[in-house]
């Protein structure tokens, strides 16, 4: 089998039904499996896939696990060469898998690919692929340091900006919208680090790859559709809000913290309690 696309889902009906068309419509020659772990949805999820698919390999989960064990439920049914993490908030709009695969097949160092992912609107999704997520970086990214000097390429690391955006790369980090990965790299490195619930599961998930001697790429030979933040985020915002910023804290602690003087580290983390606490004003102020 070529392909095991791996889905977690929560509340996200609305967006299921038509990525799972365009992924029937745009796979013809590939053979390959979906694989849907549910998180509990209450939007009828589950009915609608045992009646719509009933070949499709479903997982009900009694509540919320967390994007990241969805996610290692799935790859550890999965059978094909190759894994794919795929958010349920996206579509295809041309044959996205194939030449994935393709690449994958003819350059056997690559060990993770992503596609040129895009907004509703067509425009290129910046965050799809990016750096480590060193603090240099992201201070320039959230901070928009990088936007005051763009030839810098440390406050400019983030988003890696300086790259084309039609041209294949070797990249630090992608994205876990649409991340696809050898069955090799998982063989030898596991599953994604469940100590995230969600968010930056995937850039560890990357450097560790790295580190076990596999490249990460950005190769745009194709290209999907990302609904970014219209998955389950969405179902509980002010816990989606608390988990991001966790993610953060987590990930830094367990890659970078070694490297920096104490009092760097708790700065750094006074930093990140106080972006969460104004994300959770400006949602309240918000009303939604």
């Amino acid at each position: 089998m070529d392909l095991s696309i791996c889905l977690v889902t929560l509340n996200t009906l609305a967006y299921l039904e038509p990525v799972l068309a365009s992924i029937r419509k745009y796979t013809q020659g590939l053979s390959y499996e979906l694989i849907i772990v549910d998180n509990a949805s209450t939007d009828g999820t589950v009915d609608w896939i045992v009646k719509n698919y009933p070949d499709i390999t479903l997982v009900r989960n009694q509540s919320n696990l967390g994007y990241t064990r969805g996610n290692n439920q799935a790859m550890a049914l999965a059978k094909g060469d190759f894994l794919l993490l795929l958010n349920p908030d996206t579509l295809l709009t041309e044959d996205c898998f194939g030449p994935q695969i393709a690449y994958l097949r003819e350059n056997p160092q690559a060990g993770i690919t992503i596609p040129k992912v895009l907004n509703a609107d067509g425009s290129f999704q910046q965050q799809s692929r990016r750096g480590d997520a060193r603090p240099v970086e992201v201070f320039g990214y959230f901070l928009k340091l990088g936007k005051l000097f763009p030839k810098n390429q440390a406050l400019n690391g983030y988003l890696q900006s300086w790259l084309p955006e039609d041209e294949i790369a070797e990249v630090k980090a992608v994205s876990g919208s649409c991340m696809f990965i050898r069955r090799e790299v998982h063989e030898k490195i596991g599953g994604l680090d469940e100590q995230f619930f969600a968010y930056q599961e995937d850039s560890d998930y990357c450097l560790r790859a790295r580190q076990a001697g596999w490249k990460v790429m950005y190769v745009p030979l194709s290209s999907i559709i990302h609904y970014a933040g219209e998955g389950g985020s969405k179902t509980n915002p002010y816990h989606s809000i608390f988990q991001w910023h966790r993610s953060y804290y987590l990930y830094y602690r367990k890659h970078f913290s070694r490297e920096h003087f104490f009092l760097f580290n708790w700065f750094y983390y006074l930093v990140m309690i106080a972006k969460l606490l104004l994300a959770w004003l400006k949602r309240f102020l918000r009303g939604k």
